[in-house]
């Protein structure tokens, strides 16, 4: 649909807009990750950036320092992954460097997992 005039694109941006921001809008289980993990391209905290992180081979993000452990774990990140990483990162890849003990509960380590699969 094409809008015309300045009053069509205002509408326009009001019903886009909240779809828009909703996509990507952290859960409350996220606030565990932050710490050391930022969600910008290329900005590495104590973690690795998160931006991408979904179909991005592990240990493999450029600039940052990986565990061996990490480096030969031979998969692609999905989200499926990423759940269980986040539930219980030591039994995942046994021997990584990641001082984080997970999240305990499925659906809070699902819904960050989701959340990652939104930053592109």
């Amino acid at each position: 649909m094409k809008f015309t005039n300045v009053l069509g694109l205002a509408v326009a941006a009001a019903i886009i807009a909240p779809v828009a921001a909703g996509a990507a809008e952290p859960p409350a289980a996220f606030n565990a990750c932050k710490a050391c993990h930022k969600t910008e391209a290329g900005k590495n905290g104590i973690g690795p950036s998160l931006f991408g992180v979904v179909g991005r081979k592990a240990g493999s993000l450029e600039g940052f320092n990986y565990s061996p452990a990490m480096k030969n774990a031979g998969w692609v990140w999905d989200v499926a992954k990423l759940t269980q990483y986040i539930g219980d990162p030591k039994a995942v890849v046994p021997g990584n460097k990641m001082p984080f003990a997970g999240l305990k509960k499925p659906e809070d380590a699902k819904a960050v997992a989701e959340y990652l699969a939104t930053l592109k």
